[in-house]
């Protein structure tokens, strides 16, 4: 069998290429992206294929040359040959045709770039409000009125998400690969639905939004989770993202989880890098690299005190200081009067006094 490849095609159109390692990536869609710096056309060099999820284009290997030359589908291989000349010979295995049809997997989209996703979750976030009961959840727990309006902290919505994804696409921002958000059967757009809870924007070194966390009201366990859309059609699943809370300083404290970051910040001064759990450290080599090129040199850690006891949590906390070693920053840990479990609830407790 002779084909071309979807690599051939970026090439002679003179399109972006994935970094390495990259197997797939977004450019601009000829289709529905006006500004240049807007990315929704998102390429498979793995699987040769192409799709945007706000517009719908999508296709193969000759749909994408068709898209940006408007050579017609069908003289599209005599066009490629003419250009790259015969295709590369390739011996695929015979594959059994099964009786039945599978059943059709639900199509995910691919994460968007930070500023896109950043864009629409600060305008959700700034059409939700807080209750009451959050409000003095949080201030209770030494956030000002300040704090939680710089935050940007809000209550989970409970209806209407339908109209909210609505008023979002008619202000202009782009819906497609951002967690939490969802096609519904009918094709509208929606935000996932979840239990009644405090979101938490979950931002990165420059601030932007990257996620969002939602701390739900009366549940023991999984008291924290990330808002994600993932096995909803054209949904997205959120990463383990770490978070920054204040600016970058040459010593900076690193602890487990976004609200618990915020809340030291407010109360320290300190800048606070977070990571989701302590077994949860995929972003975190990639956050270090970046935070060291702006100049941090010391990480003092400051996990709840129980992680001398658990083991789960000790495990993890030891692949954590191999990877700041590893790393060459210099480090240590903060330990404080075990009645309190966490460093938040300790500084809080000696203002208290």
């Amino acid at each position: 069998m002779e084909m071309f490849h979807i690599s051939d095609i970026i090439s002679i159109l003179g399109l972006p290429h994935p970094t390495l390692g990259q197997t797939s990536y977004y450019i601009p869609c000829p289709c529905c992206d006006k500004e240049p710096h807007k990315k929704h056309l998102n390429i498979n060099v793995k699987k040769d294929v192409f799709r945007c999820p706000r517009c719908g284009v999508s296709g193969g290997i000759f749909d994408l040359y068709s898209l940006f030359t408007g050579v017609p589908r069908d003289k599209v291989l005599i066009a490629l040959t003419e250009r790259l000349g015969t295709p590369t010979r390739v011996n695929r295995p015979k594959v059994k045709i099964e009786k039945h049809v599978p059943s059709v997997a639900i199509c995910e989209c691919p994460i968007t770039d930070v500023e896109s996703r950043h864009a629409t979750y600060s305008a959700l976030l700034a059409k939700l409000s807080l209750a009451k009961d959050h409000k003095e959840n949080l201030l209770n727990r030494g956030l000002t009125e300040s704090d939680i309006e710089r935050l940007g902290y809000k209550t989970t919505p409970i209806v209407g998400m339908a109209s909210l994804a609505k008023q979002l696409q008619s202000d202009g921002l782009y819906l497609a690969g951002v967690p939490g958000f969802y096609r519904t059967e009918s094709s509208e757009w929606t935000f996932v639905k979840e239990k009644r809870g405090i979101l938490i924007p979950v931002r990165d070194t420059n601030g932007l939004i990257q996620g969002l966390q939602i701390r739900r009201d009366n549940v023991q366990k999984r008291k924290f989770r990330w808002i994600s859309s993932t096995e909803q059609k054209d949904g997205c699943k959120a990463e383990g993202w770490t978070h920054i809370a204040g600016k970058v300083t040459p010593q900076i404290i690193l602890t487990e989880g976004p609200m618990k970051a915020d809340i030291i910040h407010a109360l320290s001064g300190f800048t606070v890098l977070a990571v989701p759990g302590v077994n949860t450290l995929t972003h975190l080599k990639l956050t270090l690299d970046k935070l060291r090129s702006q100049g941090v040199i010391n990480i003092k850690t400051a996990f709840d005190m129980d992680f001398s006891t658990n083991i789960h949590v000790q495990n993890g906390f030891n692949n954590l200081l191999t990877i700041l070693d590893e790393m060459g920053f210099k480090f240590g840990t903060y330990i404080w009067d075990p009645r309190y479990k966490g460093l938040d609830d300790y500084i809080w407790a000696q203002k208290n006094k």
